[in-house]
């Protein structure tokens, strides 16, 4: 059975029941079960139900009775997800505590080199102590903060702040709830045969601890984390990007962090990570850690564009690895569950629709039509600089 999931721009909400018959597991497989879906997703669920060998007896327009689950990806089995994805509210998200022109004087508490020997470039992990603010400086997982650096531009005016992605949960890495933490990589470029440091990136590689520094939001309610504890999340980044991923990860599978927030993750995540040498890979011992922690729970994937090759013999991108991966990734995206998280370079957008569109042609799917769908429900977040 076939749906189409055209052009139809008037039906695009429409809502659809499914009954299905032998799904699932147990005793699940030897009862009717109800699945209410998008049109969207009307198609691809059908598909799943077909490959894990249930059979439907009826597709009802509307939501014509209380709807059971959404049901898993293949490789990521769940038992009683929701129909619709939980999401943060965004009313409780704080943003713009301080602003440009009263910003909160944090203190710089360490600041260390990411990258290994021999890699490209320089990146630092820089952690400020946010104690003594009237409010409290608080943020959430996601989110991103600005940085004022000392000093005046070539016209003689403060410098303008920088935002840039938080890279610690909201209880900051020590669990105190009063810091937080960046990953920055000093920007570099040649101009007339001179090497220009970046202003505020230099700034920042360069600071001792126990300086002060204007910090203002937090701001960004784009790629927040769902609340359910089920969600599967699908994370796409190319340096520095890992910092949102990282809140996500450390929130997911830091035994101290699971216990300090109450909030324990129990679906799958899957790091896509870009990066041009071994050396430049950020985070990468915590990475491994989890994944050999939690091997049911998360996957980690790297592409080292000076060190491996795609399958046409060139530089190994981020985009090659979803393409090689695609199908896979479009089962989970098919789960009304799962949300795909984008940060990195704005470079790598094109080449990731590209595989996407690849793969959705593959199903009879138009990605240019199915990714919107995706943004509108919620479930498609980007972040590109």
């Amino acid at each position: 059975m076939r749906v189409s999931t055209g052009r139809a721009t008037q039906s695009d909400s429409r809502m659809f029941t499914v009954v299905v018959e032998a799904f699932g597991m147990g005793k699940q497989r030897q009862a009717e079960r109800r699945f209410t879906v998008p049109l969207a997703l009307l198609q691809g669920l059908m598909q799943t139900i077909a490959r894990q060998g249930g059979r439907i007896s009826a597709v009802l327009s509307g939501d014509a009775s209380p709807p059971e689950t959404s049901p898993p990806a293949p490789a990521a089995p769940q038992t009683t997800p929701p129909t619709k994805p939980a999401a943060v509210s965004h009313a409780d998200v704080p943003v713009n505590l301080y602003k440009p022109k009263a910003p909160f004087m944090g203190t710089v508490v360490e600041n260390y080199g990411l990258v290994g020997e021999g890699a490209i470039g320089r990146v630092n992990h820089i952690t400020f102590d946010l104690k003594g603010g009237d409010p409290q400086l608080h943020y959430v997982e996601g989110q991103s903060i600005g940085i004022i650096p000392d000093g005046t531009d070539a016209n003689g005016k403060p410098n303008k702040l920088r935002l840039y992605s938080i890279a610690s949960t909201r209880h900051g890495d020590n669990l105190e709830g009063h810091t937080v933490s960046l990953c920055v990589r000093q920007l570099q470029y040649e101009k007339d045969g001179e090497t220009i440091n970046g202003v505020c990136s230099t700034f920042l590689c360069d600071i001792e601890p126990g300086a002060k520094v204007k910090i203002t939001g937090p701001v960004g309610k784009e790629m927040l984390l769902p609340e359910d504890e089920e969600a599967n999340v699908i994370m796409l980044a190319t340096g520095t990007g890992i910092a949102p991923m990282r809140t996500y990860l450390r929130r997911m599978f830091e035994p101290a962090e699971r216990e300090k927030n109450g909030w324990t993750f129990r679906g799958k995540a899957w790091l896509f990570m870009g990066s041009p040498t071994t050396a430049n890979l950020l985070y990468d011992a915590d990475f491994e850690h989890y994944q050999a922690q939690f091997p049911d729970n998360f996957r980690y994937t790297k592409a080292i564009s000076r060190e491996q090759q795609n399958a046409k013999g060139g530089r190994m991108y981020i985009q090659d690895r979803v393409s090689e991966n695609a199908e896979e990734i479009f089962a989970w995206i098919e789960n009304p569950k799962t949300h795909v998280y984008m940060c990195g370079l704005r470079g790598m957008e094109p080449g990731i629709d590209e595989a996407m569109g690849v793969a959705a042609a593959a199903k009879g799917l138009d990605w240019s039509e199915l990714r919107p769908q995706l943004k509108k429900a919620d479930r498609w977040h980007v972040e590109t600089y």
